[in-house]
C-alpha cells in the first residue's frame, strides 16, 4: 500500500523562526516514515534564504522539493506553516500550523483562516487559549447590523517546539571553537537573543529598548557590574541593521545621566546551531534575560535552559510552558494595551500584552549577579525539566499521536513520479559582518 501523500508548504529554506519551526516539523514527519513527504518552499518576509545549502545537515530537505506541477493530483494531507490568514485547504485533509500570537487578540482574518482547515497546530498553550477565545461580529456595511459571529470552530492542538538535544547541550570550554568572545574583557555577562522590533522605547514587542535602559540604570556607578551581550538586529542582518542598533543604543545611553555605565556588546550575523550553543555555553555568559511583552513560544530561552544557567524572563505568554516557575525567574507585571507605534495589521492595537514590573527586573538583575551560585542550583533543575519534557523526540512523539488520532483512512492510490525541483538560487555576494562590536 502506498503511503499517504503529505505536502507541506512552508519557509523551510529561510533564516527565520518560522524556518526553524518548519524544518523541525518536516524532519519529524519524515522520520515517522508513514507518509510520502513533498515540500513547497516559501519565502518569509525579508529574511534571507538558502539555509539548506548553507547548512549541510539540512541539505537533504531539498530532495523533497516538488516541481511546479505538484498539484497534478490532490494530496492526501496538506499542511501550511505560516500565519493563519494565509491558510487555504488544498488537500483531502488540511492542517494549519502557526507559531501563534504574542498578545491577547488576533485579526478576524486569522480566525477565518483557522476555520478553513480541518485541524490547527500552535506552539504554546497561550496561543491555543487566545485562538479558542476569539469572537468577532461581522457587520453589514450599509446597516451596521451583525450578520455573522466569527469564532474558531476547528480543533487546536499544542505541538511545542522541541529542542535538538544533540545540538543544544552543555559543553566544556575546550569544545568552543568559533564563539570564544576573546575580545570581551568582562567575565560576567548577561545575554539577550532576539530581534529588535518596531515600537517606541518600552513598546517594542521584545522590549529591547527598555531592557537596555533598565540595565544601565540598575548598574550605573556600581563598583562591580556585569556586561550585557545583545544578539539582535532590526531585520535582515546587514551593515544597515547593525548601524541602526548601534544608533538606538547610543540614544538610550544618552538618556541615562551617568558616565559610569556597564558595557554592552553587539553580536551580528547568522549563527549556526553549533555556534549558538557555543555562545550559550561560553563561560563569560552567566545568565539569559528576556523582558518580552509576548511570545508565541520563545525558542532561544528553551535552548539556553539546557546549559543549566539562570534565566530571568517575563512571566507571561508562550515561554511559561517550558520555564518552570520553581526553577526559573519569572518576572511579574500586568497587561497593557499594544502601543500604536508597535501595532500593525497582524498585531492589532485592540489587543493587550505584558508590561513587566521594572522593580522586579531591577531586583533580579542585581540579585542574580550578587548571588549567582544560589540561582544556578535551581537552573540545573530547569535544565533537567527542559530535557525531559521539551526535546525534539518528545515533540515527534506528540506529533505522531495527534496525526494518528485525527487523520482519516486514505484509499490506496497510484503514485506519481514528479520531477524534483531544481531550485535556482541567485548568486548574491555573502556579506561578511564582524560578529562583535563593543558599543
Amino acid at each position: 500500500m502506498n503511503k499517504p501523500r503529505f505536502v507541506i508548504s512552508c519557509p523551510f529554506d529561510t533564516y527565520s523562526g518560522y524556518g526553524a519551526r518548519s524544518r523541525d516539523i518536516i524532519k519529524a514527519i519524515i522520520e515517522l516514515d508513514k507518509y510520502k513527504v513533498e515540500l513547497l518552499s516559501q519565502r518569509w518576509g525579508e529574511t534571507s534564504w538558502g539555509f539548506c545549502n548553507d547548512n549541510p545537515e539540512w541539505k537533504f530537505l531539498l530532495n523533497y522539493a516538488v516541481a511546479p506541477n505538484w498539484q497534478s493530483t490532490k494530496p492526501d494531507i496538506w499542511m501550511q506553516i505560516t500565519i493563519p490568514n494565509e491558510f487555504a485547504p488544498v488537500g483531502k485533509y488540511n492542517i494549519g500550523c502557526t507559531a501563534g500570537i504574542e498578545s491577547t487578540a488576533c485579526p478576524a482574518e486569522w480566525v477565518e483562516g483557522l476555520n478553513r482547515m480541518n485541524i490547527n497546530w500552535v506552539s504554546s498553550k497561550h496561543s491555543k487559549n487566545v485562538f479558542e477565545g476569539m469572537q468577532y461580529e461581522k457587520k453589514d456595511k450599509n446597516t451596521n447590523q451583525t450578520i455573522e459571529v466569527i469564532k474558531n470552530t476547528k480543533p487546536i492542538h499544542v505541538v511545542f517546539e522541541g529542542v535538538n538535544l544533540n545540538k543544544y547541550k552543555p559543553i566544556f570550554p575546550s569544545e568552543i571553537k568559533s564563539v570564544k568572545l576573546d575580545e570581551i574583557k568582562d567575565h560576567w555577562c548577561y545575554l539577550f537573543v532576539g530581534h529588535w522590533m518596531q515600537g517606541e522605547l518600552g513598546h517594542d514587542r521584545k522590549n529591547v529598548g527598555l531592557m537596555i535602559r533598565t540595565f544601565f540604570e540598575t548598574f550605573k556607578n556600581k563598583k562591580k557590574k556585569p556586561a550585557l551581550i545583545l544578539k539582535t538586529s532590526v531585520g535582515v542582518d546587514s551593515y544597515i541593521s547593525r548601524d541602526e542598533v548601534l544608533d538606538r543604543i547610543k540614544g538610550i545611553r544618552q538618556q541615562v545621566k551617568s558616565k559610569d555605565l556597564p558595557n554592552i556588546y553587539l553580536l551580528s550575523g547568522n549563527f549556526s546551531d553549533e555556534e549558538m550553543n557555543e555562545l550559550y555555553n561560553n563561560k563569560k555568559i552567566k545568565s539569559m534575560i528576556s523582558f518580552t511583552k509576548g511570545e508565541g513560544y520563545g525558542r532561544p530561552l528553551l535552548e539556553f535552559s539546557l546549559t543549566g544557567k539562570p534565566i530571568i524572563a517575563s512571566g507571561w505568554s508562550g515561554q511559561v510552558d517550558f520555564l518552570n516557575k520553581n526553577f526559573s525567574i519569572l518576572v511579574g507585571g500586568q497587561l497593557e494595551s499594544v502601543h500604536s507605534s508597535a501595532a500593525n495589521k497582524w498585531l492589532i492595537k485592540e489587543s493587550q500584552w505584558f508590561k513587566p514590573d521594572l522593580n522586579h527586573i531591577n531586583h533580579y538583575l542585581q540579585d542574580v549577579f550578587n548571588r549567582y551560585n544560589f540561582y544556578k542550583l535551581n537552573s540545573k533543575q530547569q535544565s533537567k525539566f527542559s530535557k525531559g519534557k521539551f526535546s525534539f523526540d518528545k515533540m515527534k512523539e506528540l506529533l505522531d499521536n495527534i496525526l494518528d488520532a485525527n487523520l482519516p483512512k486514505f484509499a490506496e492510490q497510484v503514485s506519481l513520479k514528479l520531477p524534483k525541483l531544481k531550485k535556482a538560487k541567485p548568486e548574491l555576494p555573502k556579506l561578511q559582518l564582524p560578529k562583535l562590536k563593543k558599543v
